[in-house]
């Protein structure tokens, strides 16, 4: 006879699980809101209080933490069998455990004293003893697990390879959730806390890094880190970087529009009716750099897209969905990696520096957009200045902007100083730039980079402002018959 342990706060499949257990000679122990459950279905099972012969106190604060508990699950068969049997400890061969919600409540607006009764003790005490000796004892704390707990009950037990799992991903839920106590109790009354601890799920080795010299792996199960290719090769370091560049930008859109990425800087980006029309629009921006890049849409590509698409070298598509026939069409490129766009995660940002880590959260803000100039901007100059904003903001410092209506028209980035970021939006544009919007992701200190984009025929400029030379840059936007908007938010991107 064997015996099992059934604890849980999240009940989902426990019931199915412990009728597994009775059927193939397993003893249950339960207790508190499980052996309810249990009790309700039918399913027979003993109170860890009447095994222990100590009573449940303290409003359920103390249930488990007795010898005869962590003795079951500690002792070591072939070692300790003496002293078990000696104090009435029973062999405790499975533990099925998971944890009091504190991440979801600490989230939910409770005062201290409230979230620390969601502190659970005797759930990781167990959980870890049980995953310390996994050679003799199965931990189980995700019930995503127990289709295979019920698969190795009915042919005899577990593996060594499936204990040693199973004890890995227990002792991980124990980290994350200490790790979530700490982060929480060291916020308190701070914006960030004192003590960050993160933990990514899901890791996958790369084949190497931004260079193949360098090592390389990806960590995430939401999000673009937890996308896998419908067809094509495997992601790389740099796909992802680009991908999650253009997925950035390309939320930014409710219409029908393509961002198309390169280095992680758009290289061409458009709006439209069609999806097609979008794409080859997006492309002509800039077709050189268009070549190995990075394709994001945000509508269904379909058959004729896919041809299109087919045409030149691509290394990512991502979108919402792709047809059966538009997959199939893609499929003759074999090197091209094809992705569902998934849902935004909203998370801080972490960059690691030299000894620790850079944190970075983007809170609501809104945009005071107000126009400084004389002249007043047409619907036409306030479309095209939302589009080059838009676009501005996901763009590397320092970032020059032109677009018309529809698509981005020049586009100069990463550059040490604005105008000759301008410069080089001028020199790549392949359309005329005349009735243009330019913007700007700062303000501009001097009137020079609104000098060069007037020479080349913009008439609108949008930037945030905040110089102290502004009214030096308003008078020259006057004197040249710009209109200008200062938005008042600034949008560097290193």
């Amino acid at each position: 006879m064997k015996w099992a342990l059934l604890s849980v706060w999240d009940k989902t499949g426990i019931a199915d699980l412990a009728k597994v257990l009775i059927k193939h000679d397993y003893r249950i122990l339960s207790s508190g809101g499980t052996g309810a459950l249990l009790q309700q279905a039918g399913i027979p099972y003993t109170d860890v209080a009447t095994y222990t012969g100590f009573p449940e106190m303290m409003h359920g604060r103390v249930k488990t933490l007795h010898p005869k508990v962590h003795g079951g699950i500690l002792g070591r068969r072939g070692i300790d069998d003496a002293v078990m049997q000696e104090h009435g400890i029973e062999p405790i061969d499975l533990v099925v455990v998971n944890l009091y919600p504190f991440e979801a409540m600490s989230a939910a607006g409770l005062t201290l004293e409230e979230i620390i009764e969601y502190i659970d003790v005797g759930g990781p005490a167990m959980v870890r003893a049980a995953a310390k000796n996994h050679k003799f004892v199965a931990v189980v704390v995700d019930p995503a697990d127990y289709c295979m707990t019920a698969d190795a009950v009915r042919r005899g037990g577990f593996t060594a390879d499936e204990r040693l799992s199973l004890a890995a991903k227990a002792f991980s839920r124990t980290a994350a959730y200490d790790g979530a106590i700490a982060n929480y109790l060291t916020g308190i009354d701070r914006p960030f806390p004192e003590v960050l601890t993160v933990q990514f799920r899901n890791g996958r080795a790369l084949r190497y890094g931004e260079n193949p010299h360098q090592a390389a792996a990806v960590y995430g199960d939401a999000g673009i880190a937890g996308e896998q290719p419908l067809q094509g090769k495997q992601m790389s370091y740099n796909n992802y970087l680009d991908v999650d560049a253009a997925v950035g930008l390309l939320r930014e859109f409710d219409d029908c529009a393509v961002v198309i990425v390169k280095h992680n800087n758009p290289c061409g980006v458009a709006t439209g009716d069609k999806l097609l029309d979008t794409y080859i629009a997006a492309r002509e921006v800039d077709p050189v750099s268009a070549y190995g890049s990075i394709v994001a849409m945000n509508r269904e590509v379909t058959a004729d897209v896919a041809r299109e698409l087919t045409r030149t070298f691509v290394e990512v598509v991502i979108a919402p969905s792709c047809t059966p026939e538009a997959l199939e069409i893609m499929k003759a490129k074999e090197n091209m990696r094809v992705l569902r766009l998934p849902e935004p995660v909203v998370q801080d940002e972490i960059r690691s520096i030299d000894g620790g880590v850079l944190v970075q959260r983007t809170e609501p803000f809104r945009e005071d957009w107000r126009v400084v100039t004389e002249r007043e901007p047409d619907a036409h100059e306030m479309r095209a200045m939302h589009l080059a904003w838009k676009v501005c903001r996901h763009t590397k410092s320092n970032a020059i902007i032109f677009a018309d209506e529809k698509a981005v028209i020049g586009i100069g980035a990463g550059q040490m100083n604005r105008v000759e970021s301008a410069e080089i939006a001028v020199r790549k544009a392949r359309k005329p730039l005349a009735g243009s919007a330019v913007a700007s992701d700062a303000f501009l200190p001097f009137p020079d980079t609104m000098e060069v984009a007037a020479a080349a025929g913009a008439t609108a400029l949008v930037q945030p402002g905040g110089s102290i030379r502004d009214q030096e840059v308003i008078d020259a936007a006057n004197r040249l018959n710009i209109a200008m908007i200062f938005t008042g938010v600034r949008h560097f991107r290193h």
